[in-house]
């Protein structure tokens, strides 16, 4: 449909001109015979002046406002030109041009356009209609320009139609790399692709998220708002607004507009950082508002104004800000510049151009160097009436002017499009005579310039499969220098890697100021914060919240804080790294740790102390009473294992010693308690005076199998505690701030058993020590022995609660405190009434004494059952009288008993008698 509309508009204007070339002969701008002729469009002027807003009828309009840079613009396309056909690149063979002002508006290139596709000139041909154009030969072999994106894309549509070769110098919008809608198009400048692309990045390192942008309302502007947009979020930067400014100059609304952006530039306080993707003019319009209301902002400029003099030589520019822009790579300028140097001596007869500037120099003869620009502006308003003279010559001495107001990148640019024509006419004239204007039809030359590798002296450069040429960018900063505005270069951009390359020191200097200036919606997030999202739609707003516990964050402006590994690191809050977790046990240096070790030392200290004094007192009666020698020793030692088994619970934790030290503190403690329930079993058959109980104790009476049975059982858990789930090193990681190494018990139930089974037998010992608690005074063991089971069950009952619930390096502690209670009770309870007696009764610690005390409670024993036996008969005396019915029964009853009575009376006085016969030969070794 495209097509098929172009080829419609073409048929009318080419009938409508058919019958009489009705376009002006000055139309052409300027031109130079040639046997292949090149085009070229260029914006001279910046708008067409015009007596109506909307005029009804076509008509001439005509171009004003003379734009130095893009006079300039033309000048190198002749200068490259020129250079060619000085070369011997197409020996034979001259370059001819024809260049057109396209007056910055559509309709007047469209209308040049058209004059390309002519085979000869206006006045004596038109454009056939045909329908294959194959075969169709203009006279206008290959097109340079247009500079705007949306002039090119128009142009592009037409020559299309014939395949013209079309190489663009500044256009760079990036539907233009699309090779189906403009197959003929090509470019020597990257894409806006890669533009906003670097621009995003730039903004993002220097850490700015939120910006303005203000565009133009045309085909560039709008694809390079749409690819900035989407550049910009994927780097995490938010625009604040975006305005659109018609995109000519001559719309009326523009001021409007203009007015209308700055008072939203004004309304957004937080934006610092505005990127410009306009004209020149635009950009003149909008920094002289912004010097007339003082606002003062970080520009970023495109290429298409950044290296503009007519902008950067506003009066007091520098009040604006800080500007930053991207332009193309610069090339050798130094045969440009000398072709400045001598351009009074270039004829203007065929240069419209430069004879209007020319004209434009005569009325300005008078005017400084630093208001010349401006008085060029003015007179090319309106009719120039001058006759150039002497000071005309003088003006054109003025060499540095036209220097200062050139753009190194486009000039450059331009110079590469007219040696990749040259190369590839050169490269398609190899076997054809040239000289002949129809040797060729352009498609035949954009088929080999598609695929031509040219140079510019110094580099060599070919097009890319979408007609672009990524030379790549160059970052300038505008700066104040010797009291005037320069451009300077601050880095390189390399379009393949996406970095900037930046040598200079002074440069990153530079860079690292501009990053101070902060262009944020939102405050900065320190490290050890993260961002909370408000109800804003721009995720560039937010609150800062600080990272909870466990988390952390290393960098501003994150998304979330990082969780820390629980198991071996933790947090703070607000934290911006994460620490290595303590790891903590029960260490031998801790406080509390020493004060146990040195109450186990103690308890050592006492048991060795023990054991001195019973082996030099090993004949008195105390001591023998006490099981004897060998039995005091198994108990002592017993009692100096579970006091070295509180060791094994102190330092960092091992394998072997959470293995060990249950299994021998259960296995001494079994041990020392088999022995007491031995001794409390002897002891209570040594004073029992009934014959049933006594002949029950007797046999039940095996100390050794007692002992080996009651410790071998223990034996026996502990084998398998440890063989099938033994006690092993665990982390303990649930804390947060420190990693607990501890044993693991491997199995509860087998720990529970273990101190269940010391239980039983605990309780068992109690049962008999309790029945002899009212053994003689002196010589109690067996009240003691209650004693200190008491405190064990004590002990033991609260260890269990607290146990449960405790955590933490101090849980070993627990249980030492509960193992140093309950053997010290034992210990105590056992020993130390017969060291007191040893020590401190020595009067009574005689064999004399001894049998005098066991024979009163002998006595005292055997009188308390008989009188016992006595209220029982009084008690049934009673009950008789008060029932007659059951005398009879009673009696019968009354005398069995007394009979029972007077024979136990009998056995008790010859247990004392034997007692005291038998006493000093086997009592005392036995008790």
């Amino acid at each position: 449909m495209a097509l098929l509309t172009i080829l419609t508009i073409c048929f009318v204007i080419i009938l409508a001109t058919s019958q009489s070339c009705q376009m002006p002969d000055d139309f052409v701008a300027a031109t130079s015979p040639g046997h292949i002729m090149i085009g070229g469009l260029f914006a001279i002027h910046e708008k067409m002046l015009s007596s109506e807003d909307h005029p009804r009828r076509p008509q001439t309009q005509k171009c004003v406002g003379f734009e130095i840079s893009v006079f300039l613009q033309s000048l190198a396309m002749i200068h490259s030109i020129e250079m060619i056909n000085n070369s011997t690149l197409l020996s034979g063979i001259k370059l001819g041009y024809e260049i057109y002002d396209s007056c910055t508006e559509v309709p007047v290139a469209m209308a040049a356009a058209l004059r390309f596709l002519f085979k000869f000139n206006c006045s004596k041909e038109t454009v056939e209609v045909k329908c294959d154009y194959s075969s169709y030969n203009p006279r206008v072999k290959a097109i340079i320009g247009a500079g705007y994106s949306e002039i090119t894309m128009a142009v592009s549509r037409l020559l299309n139609l014939q395949l013209i070769p079309q190489v663009s110098y500044e256009s760079t919008a990036e539907i233009l790399s699309d090779k189906i809608r403009f197959p003929s198009f090509l470019r020597t400048v990257p894409s806006d692709f890669y533009q906003t692309k670097a621009m995003a990045h730039l903004i993002q390192k220097s850490g700015w998220n939120w910006i303005g942008v203000i565009t133009t309302d045309d085909d560039y502007g709008r694809l390079a708002l749409n690819t900035f947009t989407n550049q910009v979020a994927a780097n995490n930067v938010c625009i604040a607004f975006k305005e659109v400014l018609p995109a000519f100059l001559s719309d009326n609304t523009i001021e409007v507009r203009i007015n209308q952006t700055f008072e939203k530039i004004i309304a957004e306080t937080q934006v610092n950082v505005i990127v410009l993707f306009l004209r020149q003019f635009h950009v003149f319009d909008l920094f002289n508002k912004a010097i007339e209301r003082n606002i003062n902002k970080i520009w970023i400029a495109s290429d298409n104004w950044s290296t503009a003099t007519k902008i950067i030589s506003i009066p007091n520019i520098k009040k604006i800000g800080k500007i930053v822009g991207f332009t193309f790579r610069r090339g050798n300028m130094s045969s440009f510049h000398s072709f400045l140097q001598n351009l009074h001596m270039f004829p203007s007869d065929n240069n419209k151009p430069l004879h209007e500037y020319t004209m434009l120099l005569c009325a300005c003869a008078y005017v400084k160097d630093s208001d010349l620009s401006q008085c060029i502006l003015n007179h090319s308003q309106g009719t120039l009436a001058c006759k150039p003279n002497k000071t005309v010559e003088k003006n054109f001495m003025r060499k540095d002017f036209l220097w200062q107001y050139t753009e190194p990148g486009l000039i450059h640019s331009i110079q590469l499009a007219v040696f990749a024509l040259g190369y590839a006419i050169r490269d398609l004239c190899h076997a054809r005579d040239c000289q002949n204007p129809d040797a060729f039809q352009p498609w035949e030359l954009l088929d080999v310039l598609k695929n031509v590798t040219f140079t510019d002296g110094r580099n060599s450069f070919h097009f890319d499969a979408r007609g672009d040429l990524n030379t790549g960018y160059d970052v300038v900063l505008w700066k104040e220098i010797s009291g005037h505005m320069a451009i300077a270069k601050m880095a390189e951009y390399d379009l393949q890697n996406d970095v900037f390359i930046v040598t200079n020191q002074e440069t990153k200097n530079e860079l690292r100021n501009l990053k101070q200036i902060q262009s944020k919606c939102s405050k900065e997030c320190s490290p050890g914060q993260m961002k909370k999202t408000t109800r804003s739609q721009h995720i560039c707003c937010y609150e800062c919240v600080n990272c909870p516990e466990n988390h952390y964050s290393n960098q501003t402006d994150m998304d979330r804080c990082l969780l820390c590994n629980n198991e071996t690191h933790w947090a703070p809050v607000r934290s911006t790294v994460c620490f290595e977790k303590e790891v903590e046990y029960l260490s031998w240096s801790d406080t509390l740790a020493i004060l146990l070790l040195a109450v186990s030392l103690l308890g050592i200290v006492f048991v060795l102390a023990i054991g001195i004094i019973f082996t030099r007192n090993l004949d008195t009666p105390v001591v023998k009473s006490s099981g004897g020698l060998m039995v005091c020793y198994v108990i002592l030692l017993c009692h100096l294992l579970i006091f070295a088994s509180t060791g094994f619970f102190i330092g960092e934790p091992q394998d072997f010693t959470c293995k060990t030290r249950q299994t021998l503190f259960g296995v001494s403690f079994t041990l020392c308690v088999s022995c007491i329930l031995m001794k409390s079993l002897k002891i209570l058959l040594a004073f029992s005076f009934d014959p049933k109980f006594q002949n029950f104790l007797k046999g039940l009476y095996k100390p050794i199998p007692i002992v080996l049975i009651c410790t071998g059982i223990q034996v026996i858990i502990c084998t398998l505690w440890l063989v099938f789930a033994a006690p092993a090193v665990e982390a303990n990681v649930s804390l947060p701030r420190v990693i607990i190494l501890e044993c693991e018990e491997g199995s509860i139930l087998a720990f529970g058993t273990m101190l269940g089974y010391i239980a039983i037998l605990a309780f068992i010992c109690f049962i008999f020590a309790f029945k002899g608690r009212k053994l003689p005074e002196n010589y109690n063991e067996a009240k003691f022995i209650t004693f200190g089971m008491l405190i064990y069950f004590i002990a033991w009952v609260t260890f269990i609660p607290i146990y449960a619930t405790t955590f933490g390096k101090y849980l070993p502690a627990v249980e030492i405190i509960v193992i140093l209670i309950s053997n010290y009770g034992i210990l105590c309870c056992t020993f130390f009434p017969k060291c007191y007696v040893i020590l401190c009764k020595q009067e009574t610690n005689t064999k004399s004494a001894f049998l005098k005390t066991i024979y009163s409670y002998s006595s005292h024993s055997a009188g308390s059952l008989a009188m016992s036996h006595l209220s029982l008969n009084s008690t049934n005396s009673n009950v008789a009288m008060t029932n007659p019915s059951s005398s009879g029964k009673s009696a019968a009853w009354k005398k069995s008993k007394e009979h029972q009575a007077k024979a136990f009376a009998q056995i008790n006085r010859e247990n004392v008698t034997n007692m005291y016969k038998s006493l000093p030969r086997k009592r005392i070794s036995s008790i």
